[in-house]
This record gives structure tokens, C-alpha cells and sequence, in this order.
């Protein structure tokens, strides 16, 4: 059952870090991360503006979105809101006032197991929006919920102060431990598949195959 546990703000990643990963497909970092981690179902509501930023995560009962409210209050600049609404779509856990006040505090973006509404709106924006749905349904607004705890989206664990990158492709999340090591792979196979298209482009394939690649 849900309480009103609210723990500090985990430790923000490097934001050189960050910046580094926002360059990235999500596609070739999820394969060097054994295409183990991802969130299933979610998809882009904003203008498609790729997002990179630590985990603020936020659990809380199906259609109430208190608990988000409460975490606007400890977002810091570059933190992405990453809310486990429990997969439901009845209502919706914002819409464009959250979203831009979020914008206005500096937020990477939000990741939401759940609904948003005002997506007219939404799809014009830069800001990144990842959710299950959008319905026109509001929020209860009584609660409870959890701020930085563990938190599943769309079958995927995220911790606080974990990486989120995202894109067209979808969301994926890593723990700061393993960043540089992943960030080195990562560069590396886009590097060989630039190379691969380039060869492709010129009218010849010769790579071998590559279980990384698509």
C-alpha cells in the first residue's frame, strides 16, 4: 500500500555526462545495454526534442497526480519527472500547466506510466513528454504517493538518480555506475553503423553481422 514517503533527491549525474547521452539513440544505447532495459509502451507527446536528464521519480495511485505536484517542488534543473502511475489510463496525470512549469524550473522532461491530456498542445512543445496515452480526464488530486523511490515504467525498474534518455525510439534508463563504460560502447556502435550507411550510400554492404545493429 502506498505511503507518503518522500526521501531526499538522489545525487544528479554529470551533466556533461548528460549531454553526451542526449546525442545518442536510444536504440544503440538500449542494445549495449543487452536490449534488457526499456519501457514498453510509452511514446513521445512533445515535438520529438530528444531528452537526457537524472531520475525524480514518483509513485502514486492510479489517476492522482499529489504526489507530482509535491515533486515539482524538489525538481532541480536537468532532472526528468519519472512518474509509476501504475500503467492506467483514465485520467490524466498533467497536462500543459505541469508541464510547463516543469519547463519553467528547468526539468529535462517527464516519463509517465500513465495519461496525459492537452496534447494538442503538448505536441507543439519542445519539451519532452513521454507517456502511455492521452485522454481528456483529469486527476484526483488526494493522494498517496512516493517521491524518490524505485519505480517501474512500462515493465522497466528506475531509481532515483538513474540516466533517462529518450527519444522517438522510446525511454530507457541505467544507473550513473555504469555511464562512462556504457557512453564508450555506445559511441562506438554508432560509429561503426554511420560507417555501415556510408557503405550502403556508395552502393555496397560488405559488414558482417552485427546482433547489435538493426
Amino acid at each position: 500500500m502506498l505511503d507518503e514517503r518522500h526521501n531526499p533527491n538522489a545525487l544528479q549525474a554529470d551533466p556533461a555526462l548528460v549531454d553526451a547521452f542526449r546525442a545518442l539513440p536510444v536504440a544503440n544505447i538500449s542494445d549495449n545495454l543487452h536490449r534488457l532495459s526499456g519501457a514498453a509502451g510509452l511514446r513521445p507527446f512533445h515535438d520529438g526534442t530528444p531528452m537526457a536528464g537524472t531520475a525524480l521519480t514518483v509513485r502514486t495511485r492510479a489517476g492522482d497526480n499529489k504526489a507530482i505536484h509535491l515533486a515539482l517542488d524538489l525538481l532541480r534543473p536537468g532532472d526528468v519527472i519519472v512518474v509509476d502511475g501504475g500503467g492506467d489510463i483514465s485520467r490524466a496525470l498533467i497536462g500543459e500547466i505541469m508541464t510547463s512549469v516543469a519547463k519553467m524550473r528547468g526539468a529535462a522532461g517527464f516519463v509517465l506510466d500513465g495519461a496525459v491530456r492537452d496534447v494538442a498542445s503538448l505536441a507543439k512543445s519542445d519539451f519532452p513528454c513521454f507517456a502511455r496515452a492521452g485522454i481528456h480526464l483529469g486527476p484526483y488530486k488526494n493522494g498517496p504517493g512516493e517521491i524518490n523511490v524505485p519505480v517501474t515504467i512500462g515493465g522497466m525498474v528506475v531509481n532515483p538518480g538513474d540516466i533517462v534518455v529518450g527519444d522517438a525510439d522510446g525511454v530507457v534508463a541505467f544507473p550513473q555506475s555504469i555511464a562512462a563504460a556504457l557512453l564508450e560502447a555506445t559511441r562506438a556502435q554508432s560509429a561503426r553503423e554511420e560507417e555501415i550507411l556510408r557503405g550502403i550510400a556508395a552502393g555496397h554492404y560488405v559488414g558482417a553481422y552485427d546482433t547489435r545493429t538493426a
